[in-house]
């Protein structure tokens, strides 16, 4: 082979390197698309979601998924009506709920069902057995506002429009001293730091505790407590995308550094591999095929 044989060989495997890195940029780049839309999505539902604090509803969003701990619960709420695990949503095109299956255009999105169950089961392996039947599962579609329907697996799917309505219908299961303490205490279980996190915690002690927003957010306040002067708040919702930062207690800081909320955990980890692979092209483009004349 002759030394222009073994330049054109080289600049055929340059030009394929080039291709499958430009398919690999091409697929990061969708793949951050998704990740913005679903961080879009995730604050529209927190959004609608505190519309029910004045209705004695307490807010926890972007929390620890216990038993998993390198995954997060979008929402959790807790209230009269019981312990709703809220799996936001931003999907695009027609969503429908038929014959208690959930469909995203022709595909049924069972595992999405399944996967709003499992973070159901995790909450309720954190409570006392007594209120763990109170534990619901519900997907809020932010893309899809005015849908509603319920799963066979007994999974309610709401649009961003109508999931407060959703809520408030659920007929009243806890007193406000329990709704308080439940609050409580999932504050101390979804949002302890990973690094001290230990086995599941069934027992529950009902007290006043109140989950704090991480230092420096502005807190968001609850619904007043009982024997609280109408003025004064009641337990804090965690301001959104600081709920693994917050702390407990009745006086006591606590310690414990804020964490990074998903929408910025996912945008440092899109940025990275774009970064490597624009580098990657233009090396190959400018300075491969005449590597070595």
């Amino acid at each position: 082979m002759g030394a222009g044989d073994g330049a054109a060989e080289q600049s055929r495997l340059a030009a394929e390197r080039v291709q499958r890195l430009k398919r690999q940029l091409g697929q990061a780049e969708r793949a951050t698309k998704s990740w913005d839309a679903g961080a879009v999505g995730e604050r529209l539902v927190a959004d609608r979601l505190s519309r029910l604090i004045p209705h004695g509803w307490y807010l926890l969003n972007d929390v620890h998924w216990p038993g998993r701990p390198k995954a997060n619960l979008d929402h959790v709420l807790v209230g009269p009506g019981g312990v709703v695990v809220v799996d936001a949503k931003n999907w695009t095109g027609e969503v429908r709920v038929s014959a208690g299956v959930l469909w995203q255009g022709r595909f049924a999105r069972t595992q999405s069902v399944d996967g709003a169950l499992a973070q159901c089961a995790a909450v309720a392996s954190v409570l006392a057995p007594p209120h763990r039947r109170f534990v619901r599962p519900l997907i809020c579609l932010a893309g899809q506002p005015e849908l509603f329907g319920i799963t066979n697996s007994d999974v309610a799917v709401a649009g961003a429009d109508r999931v407060v309505a959703a809520v408030l219908a659920l007929p009243a299961v806890l007193d406000q001293q329990t709704v308080v303490g439940l609050y409580a205490h999932l504050g101390e279980q979804l949002t302890q730091e990973l690094a001290v996190e230990g086995p599941a915690v069934n027992s529950l002690t009902v007290n006043s505790l109140a989950a704090k927003p991480a230092a420096g957010r502005p807190p968001v306040a609850g619904p007043p407590l009982a024997g609280q002067k109408g003025g004064r708040p009641g337990p804090r919702q965690l301001a959104y995308g600081t709920g693994r930062g917050a702390r407990s207690g009745t006086g006591s800081g606590g310690s414990g550094r804020a964490r990074k909320s998903k929408a910025q955990l996912r945008a440092a980890s899109g940025m990275t591999p774009l970064m490597f692979l624009a580098a990657f092209v233009v090396f190959a483009v400018y300075v491969l095929p005449y590597w070595g004349r």
